[in-house]
């Protein structure tokens, strides 16, 4: 049974994943946004953590980890390949986060990787509002948008970077970085599959989208 609208797939194809991400390179993947990353001890919130390779790096930088992933099974491989006291592991999902915005937190940085595609238009601009509200002052929104072909039995949409600028601009978050690069994962480079990484940086008064 599907949880939450945008994972499915993930569930069923669960025992492959676990295998193809643990040789996953954190440094290779985020390349791109890490001299962007605050160098003293912040708190980061991964938004989507699968098996938590990205929220054991950042730990094992000296940062404190809110590792949110609403798929059971990603889940308890990430706390059983992971035990790290730097790192919270919270069964919650995009695009309300009920559950984290009722602890009423806000961090340093906030990913959102290779997630923001599983949303459709209606849920993208919930959920940039309820994000920014997460985000301290001066704080960072990094995000990737996947192109190509989507996995059988998947839900994805082909976002575009000015739909996503637009909303984090209504949202008091500036462009920081805006580029395109190809997948680091073998099959979805064979494939042309492409990623948009984006940042973003809070620093205007927050706007609500309305609705």
């Amino acid at each position: 049974m599907i949880k939450v609208s945008g994972t499915e797939g993930y569930a069923e194809e669960a025992e492959a994943l676990i295998r193809q991400w643990r040789g996953m390179s954190f440094a290779e993947r985020h390349a791109p946004v890490l001299h962007l990353l605050p160098r003293g001890p912040s708190r980061i919130l991964d938004v989507g953590s699968g098996i938590g390779t990205d929220a054991a790096a950042f730990a094992a930088m000296g940062h404190t980890v809110v590792a949110v992933e609403p798929v059971d099974e990603l889940r308890t491989a990430a706390i059983n390949m992971h035990r790290c006291s730097r790192v919270e592991w919270i069964d919650d999902s995009l695009p309300d986060l009920r559950t984290l915005r009722a602890r009423q937190e806000t961090f340093d940085v906030v990913m959102l990787t290779a997630v923001w595609m599983h949303l459709d238009e209606e849920e993208r601009r919930r959920a940039m509002t309820h994000v920014s509200a997460l985000i301290k002052d001066h704080g960072l929104l990094v995000v990737s948008l996947r192109h190509g072909p989507v996995p059988e039995g998947r839900r994805m949409f082909d976002v575009s970077a000015q739909e996503t600028i637009q909303l984090a601009r209504m949202c008091g978050l500036e462009t920081a970085l805006q580029l395109v690069v190809p997948s680091v994962q073998p099959g979805n480079k064979s494939a042309g599959v492409m990623w948009t990484r984006l940042a973003f940086e809070k620093r205007l008064p927050q706007s609500t989208l309305g609705g």
